[in-house]
């Protein structure tokens, strides 16, 4: 099913942050996250294609969700 790059900022106490990556995880889909409260440039590149600070931020694709959208993820995945 693995077709689409998945990239997601996030903070190791999000509790939304945690749910997404499970998420993903329980897809069997893999994902490179970044730890915007250790990595300074992550965090940078993420404010700047958001211009927000929460996280998570989740990129599929060349599409972008602000927080945890369980339905968006889906659609975007088309499961």
């Amino acid at each position: 099913m693995q077709h689409t790059k998945i990239t997601i900022y996030s903070t190791p106490s999000c509790p939304h942050c945690k749910r997404a990556k499970r998420y993903f995880k329980e897809l069997g889909l893999q994902f490179k996250d970044y730890d915007v409260s250790k990595d300074k440039r992550a965090a940078e590149k993420m404010i700047k294609k958001t211009g927000q600070m929460g996280v998570p931020v989740i990129e599929i694709g060349n599409k972008t969700i602000v927080g945890f959208d369980q339905n968006k993820i889906k659609r975007l995945l088309g499961i």
